[in-house]
């Protein structure tokens, strides 16, 4: 069974509410074996809305609406499910009734504007609405072979939810005809989704219809999303499995984790484990990095502290950074990244130090090191270890960028997937 998400509301198409809904329906219909094929948003009108209706209804078994259920005079979706169906609306006795209490129970008298939200499609079903005065509504069908299901549902997030979870989902997982569906999230980090793509290889000789893959980049790394269809959950389970061996075996050295995992996470995992504690060097950074580690709740049992020398007194006068080598090779640079990582260790007496130094941008940049330049540095029992990054020209993800690469050295140290190496 496949399914087509209609959302309506300006306040969508101008971007001032964001679009939850779409998502959330999203995820549940995938979680109860229906696929997804199409999702649109449409503004208050009441063509616009009757014509996205007969569309769907081309290609979907199941159409589900939010949006445009209130009183007011721009809430015109039932008029367009009515018209799209051929039936007139029905005044409806017992829900105008309910609404009513609804409101005698906050004290408060009814509008005359809310008789229009108990008229009803005629030949529709009722879906009581708990939580506000918006009820929704269903509608199914069988005719010529071919099955037509709508959801007609408050455009309210928490409204919309209930009945989604209430009324609508046990409906659907009622009926036939529907195909199991799983998800996997592999995540790495480390390496770009082309790069990706090339250690994969012959992998995607895999991928079909009921196999799928899909590369999610973001600031923390790429996540590799298997999805898997069956007849039922033991074929899809292996199905999945057998995706994700072949997976695991070719890009190993940059998966970090699965699922909800997070590098911060999986970073202070490993440092709990090995009982160390780690202190923070920033400079282009800002503070992010320790932004991120203490995110993680029982961070302070391995994150002693942090240090945002932005400015290289800072780096000299607290990190111990030699103005000598500020002055000939730059605050970007390896051997300064060293020494502060080394530094910030010394000061605050943890097991391992961790650094950044860079340019974020837009300005500041020059052709030796142009914006995106970024210096991380790493200080354990054995030396000291960096590496050098280029990413892009806005701060903002240059920062996230830059703190995603000091946590994976962190890692890759901590696994033993890198030796601390000789300067220079």
């Amino acid at each position: 069974m496949n399914a087509e998400v209609l959302t309506v509301g300006d306040e969508l198409l101008i971007g001032q509410v964001v679009n939850t809904n779409a998502a959330w329906i999203g995820e549940q219909l995938h979680q109860a074996g229906i696929e997804v094929v199409r999702m649109t948003t449409l503004g208050d009108d009441e063509d616009a809305i009757r014509a996205a209706l007969d569309e769907a209804f081309r290609h979907a078994t199941l159409v589900i609406v939010t949006g445009g259920l209130g009183p007011t005079h721009d809430d015109v979706t039932r008029q367009a499910v009515a018209a799209c169906f051929g039936v007139p609306l029905v005044f409806d006795e017992a829900v105008y009734a309910q609404i009513c209490d609804r409101f005698v129970q906050r004290g408060r008298t009814v509008p005359e504007s809310n008789r229009a939200q108990a008229l009803i499609p005629e030949g529709f079903t009722v879906l009581p609405n708990p939580v506000g005065t918006a009820p929704g509504l269903w509608y199914a069908e069988e005719a010529g072979g071919r099955r037509r299901l709508l959801a007609v549902l408050p455009g309210v997030p928490f409204e919309m939810r209930v009945l989604m979870e209430h009324e609508v989902l046990p409906r659907l997982r009622a009926l036939d005809g529907r195909r199991v569906i799983l998800h996997k999230t592999l995540l790495t980090t480390g390496i770009g989704e082309s790069h990706l793509q090339e250690k994969l290889g012959d992998a995607v000789s895999l991928l079909g219809p009921d196999l799928r893959l899909a590369y999610l980049p973001g600031t923390s790394g790429v996540r590799l999303r298997l999805t898997a269809r069956a007849a039922d959950e033991p074929a899809a389970r292996a199905r999945l499995e057998q995706l994700e061996a072949v997976l695991r075996a070719r890009i190993a050295p940059y998966l970090f984790g699965e699922d909800g995992d997070t590098l911060e996470g999986v970073v202070g995992a490993l440092l709990r484990e090995r009982g160390l504690t780690l202190a923070v060097a920033e400079s282009c950074t800002g503070g992010y990095v320790c932004h991120r580690l203490t995110n993680v709740s029982g961070a302070s049992g391995y994150v002693t502290g942090g240090i945002v020398a932005y400015s290289n007194r800072v780096k000299i006068e607290v990190l111990g950074v030699d103005p000598a080598v500020l002055d000939e090779h730059g605050a970007v640079s390896e051997v300064v990244a060293r020494q502060m990582a080394a530094g910030v260790r010394t000061r605050l007496g943890t097991d391992v130090g961790v650094a950044t130094t860079g340019i974020m941008g837009p300005t500041g940049g020059t052709p030796e090191k142009p914006v995106g330049t970024v210096w991380v540095g790493y200080a354990g029992a054995h030396g000291t270890d960096a590496t050098l990054h280029r990413f892009a020209h806005d701060r903002r993800t240059n920062k996230a960028l830059a703190s995603t690469a000091a946590l994976n050295l962190i890692r890759l140290h901590l696994i033993g997937q890198r030796r601390i190496r000789p300067e220079g």
